[in-house]
């Protein structure tokens, strides 16, 4: 699709990204191990239109984001759509849930025969013919080696069943051992100013073999919009995994806004939100691509967008890394060595 927002190559792959696209977790409904609880799919449909109609070019989902529900939204929500116009669709394989238990944590499986059975059944209910960005969820323990179903995603991209193939959640030596066999296309990590470990590893070994990087959680699941509250934690159903999660709890809790607090004088000299702030941040690190950023409805989508296009001065980033020190909030580099050596700028 054409784009009026800034875009940046996915690695070595033809794909040009925005720097933010919508994350499809939250979407997928309430019932399962993993949910953020019940949600409307009136509204969940409505901001993924809302953000492909403000340029927003691609779509990160999942199987298992309510075990097929959120793939089923993001085909109704892209439905109708001009081929020309439509976003790229990245999903994601290797977590097997128990249809006959839904609150039970899925299983991570890499035998190649499950992932094949797997990709049908995303195909099945995205409605696409290729899947954009086929992605290991997380490392297998089914006593399926790296190399194993890596070899099962390189087929599938040869066989064109996925365009392009990546590996989330998976540390160096697991990159490593797939980069041995195949080329990463991309990989995703968690990353944002609370979960900093993944500039001091990942991201330079992507930035060296010239992988794409797709972050997930920029805004900590919620913490860092600017509209987390203590009373807000408290109040989580039971039915939203983010209940007890320590990062949600004291005293990660405490430490966690009183870094939130800090990121608002950069927010108000750019006219916008801490969100957008926190997302802008993972995105002036080297070799990421872009950032995912989940929304339930059409005006949590226009809180962040501006992230799409907000570039951090070397004085806002060097601020935030003295808040992330003095707040102790988190783990992990608080700076990029090379603060303006961003990417596609």
């Amino acid at each position: 699709m054409t784009t009026s927002l800034p875009t940046t190559a996915l690695g070595r792959t033809d794909m040009l990204l925005t720097r933010v696209g919508f994350g499809a977790w939250a979407i997928g409904g309430g019932g399962w191990a993993f949910a953020w609880g019940n949600q409307d799919d009136s509204e969940s449909i409505g901001a993924i239109r809302h953000a492909v109609e403000s340029g927003v070019n691609w779509i990160d989902t999942a199987a298992v984001y309510g075990l097929g529900h959120s793939e089923e939204i993001v085909a109704t929500a892209l439905a109708g759509i001009p081929e020309a116009d439509r976003p790229y669709v990245f999903t994601k394989g290797g977590l097997v849930w128990d249809p006959a238990d839904r609150t039970m944590a899925p299983r991570r499986v890499g035998a190649p025969a499950s992932l094949r059975a797997e990709v049908e059944a995303s195909l099945r209910r995205l409605n696409v013919e290729r899947i954009d960005l086929y992605q290991m969820h997380w490392p297998a323990e089914d006593g399926a080696a790296v190399e194993e179903y890596w070899q099962a995603f390189l087929d599938l991209k040869r066989e064109g069943k996925v365009r392009a193939v990546g590996l989330s959640n998976h540390n160096t030596r697991q990159l490593d051992a797939a980069e041995s066999i195949g080329h990463v296309d991309a990989i995703q990590p968690q990353f944002n100013l609370i979960h900093r470990d993944a500039a001091a590893d990942v991201l330079p070994w992507a930035h060296e073999h010239e992988a794409g990087v797709i972050v997930y959680s920029p805004m900590a699941s919620g913490l860092l919009t600017g509209a987390f509250t203590a009373e807000r934690a408290a109040r989580l159903e039971p039915g939203d995994w983010r209940a007890g999660d320590p990062d949600f709890t004291r005293p990660a809790l405490s430490a966690n806004l009183a870094l939130v607090e800090a990121l608002r004088p950069v927010a108000e000299r750019h006219g916008v939100g801490p969100g957008a702030v926190a997302i802008a941040w993972t995105l002036a690190f080297p070799g990421v691509t872009g950032a995912i950023v989940g929304a339930r409805g059409p005006g949590q989508v226009d809180g962040w967008l501006p992230a799409a296009t907000l570039e951090l001065t070397e004085d806002d980033l060097a601020g935030i890394a003295v808040a992330v020190r003095a707040t102790g909030a988190g783990t992990g580099p608080a700076a990029t060595a090379s603060l303006t050596a961003s990417p596609g700028r």
